[in-house]
């Protein structure tokens, strides 16, 4: 079975943000088969309730990632960016 880890990253953000429609995930290009690289880009707007205070809201998003990942032998990376 294989994950859709970007389908499952931006369905966990999407409530956090004011604006649904701008959230785009997407996989990036990495070195080893075993590491996955997620983008996400979100409004302006939304970058603060993306990341949360101190950066515990991205940081939770992240060991959720990173146990999902575990389970099928992947290596989760996550970084958040704005436009």
């Amino acid at each position: 079975m294989d994950v859709n880890f970007e389908e499952f990253l931006k369905n966990l953000i999407l409530p956090l943000v004011e604006k649904p429609e701008d959230v785009v995930v997407k996989e990036l290009e990495t070195s080893s088969d075993d590491t996955v690289a997620l983008q996400v880009l979100v409004a302006s707007d939304d970058l603060g309730r993306v990341i949360g205070k101190n950066g515990r809201i991205i940081n939770a998003l992240r060991t959720i990632l990173y146990s999902c990942g575990a389970r099928y032998g992947k290596r989760i990376e996550v970084s958040v960016d704005s436009f």
